[in-house]
């Protein structure tokens, strides 16, 4: 028997595979098709204060290798989140989850993640970094140390659940932003968030998605994803949730010994609804290929030579 569990800041997980934020909703369609509670858990659908439309269409564009979206975080808002959402939610999925928050101001994020803290079926929130900040003219809070640090900082003063950041990988030197959140007082750290990209449409000879740019996703990006957890497992004492084009039981491995503690799957959802079921139930195979006995065991493995 392989022993597949790991722990986040004193959570055991029964796995480490995690659909990502933006790709598995609150989770119910998914529990249509298979018991989701096979999880280790799952972030859901990025929360911010209030409802939110999102971006204009076409917001998804095909590329070889994956996929750019610009869905613009439309969610139905924090107050319904908690009011609808979280309590449906206990029916079908015996865990707790990972909540997943946007903010395009200090404010805005202490307000939702005050509100999320206190919901019982949360076990760690999610801080996506990568939104615009309206106050600052609309550079990324990820884009700049200080930044990351203020937003980190915030959140911190008003939770008491561990609180994880989300790092942007379109800056020029991840591994600062990520000392900064962990020197704000960061409980971990989930990397990478989408690469920034775009297509155009050579008939009409415009770009594809209306906002002419968006979050490329796939296994194009899993290099890079792979690089950027790799550095920064090196330059932090907190954890790592690893995630950017994984989609086979061997990925997750490969993300651990770089130097993840668990890894969220994300565009491979959206090919295949079964796409974390078939990575679970293939992760003995893999351990077994490998000589692992533990996963907890792997994590920054490729740093030990």
């Amino acid at each position: 028997m392989v022993d597949t569990k790991v722990i986040l800041s004193g959570w055991e997980l029964d796995n480490p595979v995690i659909p990502a934020s933006g790709t598995f909703g609150f989770g119910k369609e998914f529990a249509d098709l298979y018991d989701i509670n096979i999880l280790g858990t799952f972030s859901f659908k990025g929360t911010t204060l209030n409802e939110r439309f999102g971006n204009s269409t076409p917001r998804i564009a095909e590329c070889t290798a994956g996929m750019i979206n610009s869905v613009g975080l439309q969610n139905p808002g924090v107050e319904h989140v908690v009011k609808y959402e979280l309590p449906e939610m206990k029916k079908y999925f015996h865990k707790k989850v990972i909540a997943n928050v946007s903010g395009f101001s200090i404010d805005e994020y202490k307000q939702t993640c005050e509100i999320l803290d206190k919901q019982d079926n949360i076990g760690i929130i999610e801080v996506n970094i990568s939104c615009p900040n309206v106050h600052n003219g609309g550079m990324a809070f990820g884009t700049d140390p200080k930044n990351a640090a203020e937003v980190t900082k915030a959140v911190k003063s008003v939770t008491t659940k561990p609180v994880y950041i989300k790092l942007s990988p379109n800056v020029t030197d991840i591994v600062a932003i990520a000392k900064s959140c962990e020197d704000a007082g960061a409980d971990g750290l989930s990397l990478i968030n989408t690469i920034l990209g775009m297509r155009i449409d050579l008939n009409k000879k415009k770009p594809v998605v209306a906002n002419k740019m968006g979050g490329f996703s796939g296994p194009a990006i899993f290099p890079v994803a792979l690089r950027m957890v790799y550095q920064v497992y090196e330059a932090v004492n907190i954890p790592i949730i690893g995630m950017g084009g994984v989609s086979t039981s061997d990925d997750v491995i490969e993300m651990m010994i770089a130097g993840a503690t668990a890894v969220q799957v994300g565009a491979a959802n959206l090919v295949n609804p079964f796409a974390c079921k078939e990575i679970i139930e293939g992760l003995e195979n893999s351990m077994n290929k490998y000589g692992i006995k533990s996963l907890k065991e792997i994590i920054g493995g490729a740093h030990n030579g």
